[in-house]
């Protein structure tokens, strides 16, 4: 279990990222591709993204274990920063000292030789790890030669699996954010941390979150940054590194419905000035009780027409409590406007 400790200064600290942030979905990604795991909701965005890929995976494997730790400077952070976009996030992993880099790939390296020594059957390692074992020896040298062949297998590796997807992931972000936000304003930020995914427990002072090990998590005053994650499964992530920033990575949620499914013949049924109506009434997000109000149409009809232009892919809707909230998604906004395409950073 995870407990992190909370003061009241933490609280008043906690804040909530505006985005995806594009390093953590890479590496998280990366450990979707390997599982088998949810297939129905990832199992299309596998295949086309293993269809895509070139090597990369190979090389990737030698630094992010498909289990345990991973090293905290694949995904970098700065106090009181936004969450990186790509160029910025390889930046700051280039900059990484040599003696963080040699600190932490010598902690995954201790992680996968207890992985190893609790198989039945001994200590063999996995093929992938065993081939680009060089990799992290040479990183650990501090030469930029490996370094950059790192970053340039990560961006090659996002452009593959995350990149083509990026407005859907970022729809979902915006989506948990507008359910967060809502609890923000109900009930401050004690009432935030306790709408947070069901594997996460806010029990005043500590919040509890399912996870692989045993850890404490003391704040200091530092406060917490929630970063909510489309690619992130079952639980929540943090730095290994007490001394980093605190953030705190936490999956949205999913419907159970194919996590990248296009639009199908729904759109034949998007007619009329009523479901325009409706659709505009969503706006940036509202309950179905608040939709029905704004549209002038009935709580049923309200529910009736976000139910099709869910379907059509043109809103999300998540639970908020005992109500649920829709939010538009990237096709939905883009329809709006006339087909101009939601602006992405």
């Amino acid at each position: 279990m995870l407990r992190i400790h909370v003061s009241r200064l933490d609280l008043s600290r906690v804040r909530m990222a505006t985005k995806p942030d594009a390093l953590w979905e890479t590496i998280l990604s990366f450990h979707r591709l390997r599982d088998r795991r949810a297939s129905t909701v990832f199992g299309k965005w596998r295949t086309e993204t293993r269809a895509r890929l070139n090597g990369e995976a190979q090389l990737l494997a030698a630094v992010v274990p498909p289990r345990g730790y991973f090293p905290d400077f694949l995904t970098p952070s700065q106090e009181g920063a936004e969450p990186f976009g790509l160029d910025v996030g390889m930046e700051a992993l280039r900059d990484t000292p040599v003696d963080r880099i040699r600190r932490e790939l010598d902690l995954m390296a201790a992680g996968r030789r207890r992985q190893r020594s609790g198989r039945a059957g001994g200590g063999c390692d996995d093929g992938p790890a065993r081939i680009t074992a060089a990799l992290p020896a040479a990183l650990s040298e501090g030469r930029a030669e490996p370094l950059a062949r790192l970053i340039g297998a990560l961006r090659s590796y996002h452009d593959a699996a995350v990149e083509p997807y990026w407005p859907h992931i970022r729809a979902s972000i915006e989506a948990d954010r507008a359910v967060r936000g809502r609890a923000l304003l109900d009930g401050g930020a004690e009432g935030l941390l306790a709408t947070l995914p069901p594997m996460i427990r806010w029990r005043a002072p500590v919040l509890e979150a399912d996870y692989p090990v045993d850890r404490d998590l003391y704040l200091d005053g530092r406060g917490l940054l929630l970063q909510p994650s489309f690619f992130c499964r079952g639980t929540p992530v943090v730095y290994r590194d007490p001394s980093l920033p605190p953030v705190l990575v936490y999956p949205v949620t999913h419907t159970g419905a194919p996590a990248f499914a296009e639009p199908g013949p729904w759109l034949g049924r998007l007619v009329g000035h009523t479901r325009s109506a409706v659709l505009q009434s969503i706006g940036t997000g509202c309950t179905t009780s608040e939709l029905a109000r704004r549209a002038g149409v009935s709580l049923a009809s309200a529910s009736q027409h976000a139910s099709v232009l869910r379907e059509a892919g043109l809103v999300l809707t998540l639970r908020h409590g005992s109500s649920v909230l829709h939010t538009l998604t990237p096709l939905g906004g883009s329809l709006l406007r006339g087909g101009a395409p939601m602006a992405l950073s």
